[in-house]
């Protein structure tokens, strides 16, 4: 008989018994030594705790108490630290999406959201476009700009505005995109994150600087 732990995981309570958490506790010190020298290394280990209780949630069904079948599910379709290399990344995906367990299943699929980053009101035509695999939003925000005329346009965006999720973390977005979630899909897309605001803060420190000299 094994004792059970109440824990937090990515803003979620789980009931889990000590095993399982002792199992839970060594993967995530891995993957923390993994990214302790990136600069998103808070953020990439936010979200990946937040995706590993969402697995967790789905894995539970009905039952109320984590145990270590549960977590070897999980890290088999997160992956393991030491599995960044790109082939044997490549393979992780495919085994995570194509699970032959059939206690333990999981295959990631598009999810609507609105996407923060790609918005001009909310995001929703953005989110669309990802969903429907429409490369650029602005035919979908076409669409709407005829539906507004028709008076459903405006109804049906802020309902959708309200109804639909926001993609707030890098899982989300490769949720949002049908890409794989694991632990180096989600560190990948939080370094570029990180990347692309040094650009932007590095092209505004430029044309600042041409305005002095200006």
């Amino acid at each position: 008989m094994n004792k059970v732990i109440n824990i937090n995981l990515g803003g979620h309570p789980f009931t889990i018994d000590d095993d399982a958490f002792i199992q839970l506790d060594a993967y995530l010190q891995a993957v923390r030594r993994s990214f302790h020298h990136l600069e998103g290394k808070d953020e990439i280990l936010g979200d990946i705790e937040i995706r590993i209780a969402e697995l967790l949630t789905t894995q539970l069904g009905n039952r109320s108490i984590v145990s270590s079948p549960d977590i070897a599910a999980v890290i088999r379709i997160m992956g393991k630290p030491e599995q960044f290399d790109e082939e044997i990344n490549e393979e992780q995906t495919r085994r995570s999406s194509h699970t032959k367990d059939s206690d333990y299943t999981f295959r990631p699929g598009k999810k609507l959201y609105r996407d923060p980053e790609d918005k001009i009101v909310g995001g929703v035509c953005s989110g669309l476009a990802a969903y429907f695999g429409i490369h650029d939003p602005v035919w979908v925000r076409l669409i709407f700009v005829l539906l507004f005329f028709t008076g459903i346009g405006v109804l049906t965006y802020l309902v959708m505005m309200v109804i639909v999720p926001k993609a707030t973390t890098a899982a989300d977005r490769l949720d949002m995109k049908g890409e794989p979630v694991n632990i180096q899909s989600i560190a990948d897309a939080v370094e570029k994150q990180f990347q692309e605001i040094s650009d932007k803060l590095t092209e505004l420190g430029n044309d600042l600087t041409r305005k002095k000299k200006k």
